[in-house]
């Protein structure tokens, strides 16, 4: 026993979206083929765990979430660990290895993990394994993958050592032969783990001549004709290889059919972030001519009768339904259309190997089938590799059965990213690419994650419009492509659109499709918390904002706030503000045009304005995008920036705009400041740090 305990080592996640228990999940599969046991806990189960006395390894999985923020289920670790009366040897006997999530789409890129990895090492513990940051912009796998594999070892010596030291230690107070004992102790567990690698590594080999020859059975040669790899083709050498394919997860969901009838839980049931509110949608308009090419919605809700509290900047969560067709058409492909509506009850399957099984929180112990598929499941999330190694148990096509290895496979990691991560498959297009693949549902609910609430910038100030909360959009549009057989509408914005077209289209006959219209349509709601994206405490300190297309939404609120602060305080003094607006068309996406009414009435200072895709007959052609205009204004930005102290704000698009900006700011600063390029990015980033450069962007 005493050697068994040695082999373990503490497992601890922090997620967000499930991202990190999963890959937490992975490793604890992974670890008893090493001859190692995974103690698995959340972090947030401080109950179970000590690391004050922990003497075993510590791994850490933990993502990042918000604007660099650790997940919520790390928030009471973090606060306990940032205690400042802590002394710097707190955690001096504590050996760890760390895997943060993070996306460089982002700024603060893992820091939830960095947060975590930084203040361990003020208090003294020690790596056992160099940190690893996984970066979901460019796929998780990349760093993931590689970080598991040498994991093992590095835990094998960290183990080894802690076990020589222990020996060490217990010779100082024993005789001369209990020495000899222990060294000899040592020797075995040497001997033992060599005897041991060399079983797994002739277990390995054993396993890559059995699917070697089962490739060869199978012998999925590549037809001439088709030359380049898709979803559900592949090509030498992947076609050919030995596949190193994960761990078979172990089934761990039990469904069971009811006859009895009942009520479906309510929505506030499945939400633990927050209090949901139910409010009334009162107005909608297009913002966009229906030949521009994204649509842009203004909803607005009632919130008079709630306690929903917000202020400009502030964001908040619509929690909505996958799309019916979509529910319709997975439950046909399952074989379960007659029983959409028959209740279920979930539950844990008796003599599973899973550690620590449990039915899933978001999922309801009972409900009706087609509530779990609607509203608890992300039936459009794109699959991870374990849900892959799990759908080849269900497929039948000997064919079907290695494209679905391949890609859950090593080999095949440049084939998932390009066919499934990059092109956002979801199971609906597996489904059709596979057709042999019939999977169960307790498969579904064991790996699709919880349908995520979407996150919205208020468009609106509670001063403005007591009693309102304004919000806008664009309707998300996913075209058909090789890997994916009919376009698609955004989950959220699709359903929305949905919600209120009879308002904007309230007869055929009309042609005003901008015209707005009440509602007696509800949703349900709740509030994001927001650190920093708020206006200056001082109203006499400048600001810049910067917002193109949709991301002009908060600074909407942000100026009808300061409207009426103007009103109600004519004795006050106020900054000058700034605001920087594009969009592809003037006469068809020029949303907001109200924006001429708060120049002229004083609440905004300069409005600067550019048009990407409209044409020019002047002969210097106008800037077409913000960070062109930004260039342009470069004396006044650096002036508002260095010498009044003010602020800079941010919303929109990170891949297409926010880091373009970023770079503007960069150049303007360098250049105003008579220094490089390296001193701009110092400023920038003190910037960043005094919460003076704000973003609030979107991938």
């Amino acid at each position: 026993m005493c050697c068994e305990s040695k082999r373990r080592f503490l497992l601890l996640y922090a997620t967000q979206k499930g991202q990190a228990k999963a890959i937490a999940e992975e490793i604890w599969q992974q670890a008893g083929a090493h001859g190692l046991e995974a103690d698995m806990h959340c972090i947030s189960e401080m109950d179970k765990y000590n690391l004050e006395t922990e003497k075993d390894p510590v791994v850490i999985v933990i993502s990042t979430t918000g604007t660099g923020e650790p997940p919520d289920t790390a928030r009471k670790f973090v606060k306990k660990i940032q205690d400042k009366t802590l002394p710097p040897d707190h955690f001096a006997h504590l050996q760890y290895g760390l895997l943060g999530l993070g996306d460089s789409e982002y700024m603060f890129f893992c820091n939830g993990g960095r947060t975590v990895d930084r203040r361990l090492q003020e208090l003294g513990a020690q790596h056992f394994y160099d940190t690893g940051l996984a970066d979901d912009c460019v796929g998780l796998e990349l760093v993931v993958d590689p970080w598991i594999d040498g994991l093992w070892l590095a835990l094998k010596e960290a183990l080894q050592l802690q076990k020589e030291k222990e020996d060490m230690n217990n010779a100082v107070d024993a005789v001369s032969s209990s020495l000899s004992t222990a060294l000899h102790a040592v020797h075995e567990l040497n001997l033992s783990s060599e005897v041991q690698n060399l079983k797994l590594e002739d277990e390995g080999a054993r396993g890559s001549d059995v699917l070697s020859q089962k490739l060869d059975d199978i012998n999925l040669v590549a037809p001439a004709r088709d030359t380049e790899p898709s979803l559900v083709h592949s090509v030498p050498p992947v076609s050919q290889s030995a596949l190193n394919i994960p761990a078979l997860p172990p089934e761990y969901i039990e469904v069971q059919f009811q006859d009895t009838q009942g009520e479906n839980p309510h929505l506030s049931s499945l939400i633990s972030e927050g209090t949901t509110f139910e409010v009334p949608v009162t107005k909608a308009a297009q913002l966009t001519r229906e030949d521009a090419i994204k649509t842009a919605l203004l909803l607005e809700l009632d919130i008079a009768d709630t306690a929903f509290e917000y202020q400009p900047g502030d964001a908040f969560f619509v929690i909505c339904p996958n799309n019916v067709s979509e529910v319709e058409e997975l439950l046909h492909i399952l074989g379960l259309s007659e029983k959409g509506d028959n209740f279920i009850c979930v539950k844990v399957k008796q003599g599973t190997k899973k550690k620590g099984a449990s039915r899933p929180q978001h999922i309801p112990e009972r409900s009706t089938l087609k509530f779990i598929l609607t509203w608890c499941l992300e039936i459009r999330a794109i699959p991870k590799k374990a849900f892959l190694r799990a759908l080849v148990e269900c497929t039948g096509d000997a064919g079907e059965k290695r494209r679905l290895q391949e890609l859950c496979s090593r080999q095949g990691a440049s084939d998932y990213t390009h066919f499934i991560r990059d092109s956002n498959v979801c199971l609906l297009d597996l489904l059709h690419a596979f057709p042999s693949c019939k999977p169960s549902l307790s498969l579904l609910i064991e790996h699709l994650p919880k349908l995520q609430a979407r996150s919205y910038s208020v468009s609106s100030s509670n001063l403005y419009q007591p009693g309102r909360l304004c919000f806008v959009f664009n309707v998300v549009e996913f075209p058909a492509g090789p890997s994916r057989p009919v376009s698609r509408k955004g989950v959220c914005t699709g359903w929305l659109a949905e919600l209120v077209a009879p308002l904007l289209h309230p007869s055929k006959n009309t042609l005003d499709t901008k015209e707005e219209s009440s509602s007696t349509e509800k949703i349900s709601i709740f509030p994001r918390p927001n650190n920093a994206f708020y206006l200056p405490a001082d109203p006499s300190v400048p600001f810049i904002m910067v917002g193109p297309g949709t991301g002009i939404s908060p600074f909407i609120g942000f100026l009808q706030h300061r409207q009426k602060l103007r009103e109600q305080h004519p004795d006050w003094e106020f900054g000058e503000t700034w605001l920087f607006f594009g969009c592809r068309h003037q006469d068809r996406d020029y949303l907001f045009k109200q924006l001429r009414c708060f120049l002229e009435n004083g609440t905004l200072t300069h409005l600067k304005v550019c048009f990407s895709r409209d044409s020019s007959t002047a002969e210097v052609a106008p800037p077409k995008y913000v960070q062109d205009v930004l260039r342009l204004c470069a004396k006044e930005v650096a002036r508002v920036l260095l010498k009044e102290r003010g602020y800079f704000y941010i919303c929109g698009d990170k891949k297409h705009m926010a880091d373009d900006v970023s770079d503007a700011v960069v150049d303007i600063l360098s250049m105003e400041m008579e220094g490089d390029k390296l001193e701009a990015m110092k400023v920038l980033a003190m910037l960043r740090e005094t919460k003076r450069y704000l973003q609030d962007v979107w991938s």
